[in-house]
């Protein structure tokens, strides 16, 4: 089948089509079995009967919508565990707050954090896959100047507390970062963090520095794309499906992470690879569609210029942040998998030395698991047994009783 050719075809493109039609026509499934990475990636099918979801350790969710000064308006969802005081969870870019309360693993960070005592807040800001505004365009920039404020404001009012606590991740951690060191948000009111894979330094592979250095998304939205998305199920135009076959064909950072699923090879070209494959249960893998959704360009363009920095910059490239550090002091956990190919390890260990010559070492640690990648850290199999303990070890130290 590997050996096979189509004749008289236009280019590539045309002979890549007709080669896959006819192998799916006269081989079928053996042909999706040994045909290697000619053989049809494996898509979601949206006619399949509704999963069957566990219900979550908690109690019954309070949802409150916040208009920010701008005129967005975001999400707050409260699941009130206990007196500790409220920790606020905010997720990254192309997903939802759902990161952190899947039910397809054993323990979820919701779960974990309710039963040990937080009044949890799952904060979806506007680049939320599950809020109508991800489709439309802003950055890091609006994020930290509109959301995290009105969020954190929104907190206080309803609890009556004086401070709150967070759980920030990567796209999530760079606008919380971004808002504290463009002054934003009053760090006042923040009493402690715990930041997952970047902060104010970003050290990426070299497949995302080509892709920033060419100024990719700036490219795509200069020719009308205005939104990308890993969502992709078995309706698919041809066209679609290709594109798929060709990410296949891209290197892997570790060909053991290599899958014939067409959402998690989009979410890996999208965004480099997010997780080591064997910290995914098969609940979860199979289900990343869940979570993963579109993303605006504006965002990737932001990525894309901080990327190029080697910091937090504005969209435009202004270097208007990083001589703030005094705006970070604050008690700090660092958390990286060891595995990262998003946001390479370095970028929290020059994110501590930063913070630590700047207002001293003891507001500040780092934790760096072993054998995880990105967003593996957060809904991997076995993340409350290996990462979920640090957050909360770190987040007691500085937990205050609610009455």
């Amino acid at each position: 089948m590997t050996t096979m050719k189509v004749l008289d075809a236009s280019g590539p493109v045309e002979r890549l089509k007709y080669q896959l039609k006819f192998g799916k026509v006269f081989a079928g499934a053996l042909f999706e079995t040994y045909g290697g990475i000619l053989s049809p990636p494996k898509y979601f099918n949206p006619d399949a009967p509704p999963r069957k979801v566990r219900p979550l350790r908690v109690s019954t969710q309070e949802i409150y919508w916040v208009e920010t000064a701008d005129h967005v308006h975001i999400r707050l969802t409260r699941y009130q565990g206990g007196s500790k005081g409220p920790v606020i969870l905010a997720h990254g870019l192309g997903v939802s707050s759902k990161i952190f309360s899947m039910d397809t693993i054993e323990t979820n960070a919701l779960e974990f954090l309710f039963e040990r005592g937080y009044d949890v807040w799952l904060l979806d800001f506007r680049a939320s896959v599950d809020l109508p505004t991800a489709k439309t365009q802003f950055s890091a920039d609006d994020i930290a100047k509109y959301d995290f404020p009105a969020a954190v404001d929104k907190v206080l009012e309803l609890t009556g507390a004086d401070d709150v606590q967070f759980l920030v991740h990567c796209f999530g951690a760079t606008a919380w970062t971004i808002a504290l060191l463009g002054g934003f948000l009053d760090p006042a009111k923040v009493r402690s963090t715990v930041v997952s894979q970047v902060s104010t330094d970003m050290v990426v592979p070299l497949a995302t520095k080509i892709k920033s250095g060419l100024h990719v998304p700036t490219f795509l939205q200069a020719i009308g794309v205005e939104s990308l998305t890993p969502d992709v199920d078995e309706d698919s135009s041809w066209t679609d499906k290709l594109f798929d076959q060709a990410i296949r064909l891209l290197p892997a950072a570790d060909e053991e992470d290599r899958t014939d699923d067409a959402v998690s090879n989009r979410i890996s070209f999208l965004y480099g690879q997010l997780y080591e494959l064997d910290q995914l249960n098969r609940a979860t893998f199979d289900n990343l569609h869940e979570m993963f959704g579109v993303a605006n360009t504006t965002c990737f363009q932001h990525i894309a210029a901080m990327c190029r920095a080697g910091h937090v910059v504005t969209l435009d490239g202004d270097d208007i942040y990083i001589q703030h550090l005094d705006r970070m002091a604050m008690p700090t956990l660092f958390i990286s998998g060891a595995e990262n190919a998003c946001y390479l390890p370095r970028s929290t260990e020059i994110t501590l030395d930063r913070l630590t010559r700047a207002n001293g070492a003891a507001l500040y640690d780092r934790k760096v698991v072993p054998d995880y990648g990105h967003i593996d850290c957060i809904f991997g199999k076995n993340a409350a047994r290996d990462v979920f303990p640090y957050i909360v070890e770190h987040l007691d130290k500085t937990a205050r009783v609610v009455e």
